[in-house]
């Protein structure tokens, strides 16, 4: 059931199912908590306090925030945990990977632990060569600054056919076509243009300054990166030591949690010291 927080700007849709520990679950731009649905249930079986947030400007979240960064990210997180009672393990794809980094750097006593999901949690810079030697990069890359330039649904869908290759997961039709109504509704292109203009720099500045466990997972045909195993270690390595590690789902491309959530589930339980807890 959805429920509302209120905020300074706006109100956040979230809603919990499970008893036990905090995981707050943070999903990318273009997209909604239901890309969490799978994993939600198998984190909660587990024996977890889950909640899925809309992000501001998505889902049944509002618009009309003044800006839409990956700290505003953070501080939106932050108050979830505060109303929820935590503290909380935060697990953010892609844009909110660097959310969740920034969330832990600031409040260190509400955040036990983060999981970045095909991050974006520092600077950027367009692989020429790989635009040159990898056709799904260069596809990739083509899709998703034409989306966001243009503003274009159309040129989302095609970036989220790509971006989940393989055979697509179930109930992928419905909810792209849930991401396609929503983001036609006036101002929601608006948001997903302001986030992908938003530099991950701010997140990639406080890497160092994280106390707590993290886990970077990838998905070994992510388009968004020529490696996606040398991204995530390039952002373990910008953490103190002994406390990040990656994980690599093979044949999975940049929603890992959305096309494989057992294994990803997995990983998560494992990272958490969970193992079959339930």
């Amino acid at each position: 059931m959805t429920q509302f927080l209120e905020l300074d700007g706006g109100r956040l849709a979230y809603d919990v199912i499970g008893e036990g520990p905090l995981i707050v679950l943070a999903h990318g731009m273009g997209d909604n908590r239901a890309a969490y649905r799978e994993l939600a249930v198998r984190l909660a079986d587990a024996g977890y306090r889950v909640a899925s947030v809309d992000q501001r400007g998505h889902g049944e979240s509002s618009t009309g925030w003044a800006s839409y960064s990956r700290t505003d990210s953070a501080a939106d997180l932050l108050a979830v945990v505060r109303h929820l009672g935590g503290p909380a393990v935060l697990v953010g794809h892609s844009f909110t990977g660097g959310s969740v980094t920034i969330a832990a750097a600031q409040e260190p006593e509400a955040v036990s632990a983060i999981v970045q999901i095909s991050p974006f949690t520092r600077a950027q810079k367009v692989d020429f060569g790989g635009l040159l030697a990898n056709p799904r990069y260069r596809k990739g890359m083509a899709l998703l600054m034409g989306a966001g330039l243009f503003r274009s649904v159309g040129l989302w869908k095609r970036y989220l056919d790509h971006a989940y290759p393989g055979a697509k997961p179930a109930g992928f039709v419905e909810h792209v076509a849930a991401l396609d109504a929503d983001l036609r509704r006036p101002g929601r292109m608006a948001v997903v243009g302001s986030m992908g203009m938003s530099p991950p720099t701010d997140a990639g500045a406080r890497l160092g300054d994280i106390r707590c466990p993290a886990l970077v997972v990838e998905g070994s045909l992510d388009p968004d990166w020529t490696d996606a195993r040398a991204e995530g270690e390039g952002i373990v390595a910008a953490m103190p030591p002994g406390l990040g590690r990656v994980e690599v789902v093979e044949g999975a491309g940049h929603y890992p949690h959305a096309q494989f959530p057992d294994e990803v589930a997995a990983a998560v339980l494992a990272f958490l010291g969970a193992g079959t807890r339930g």
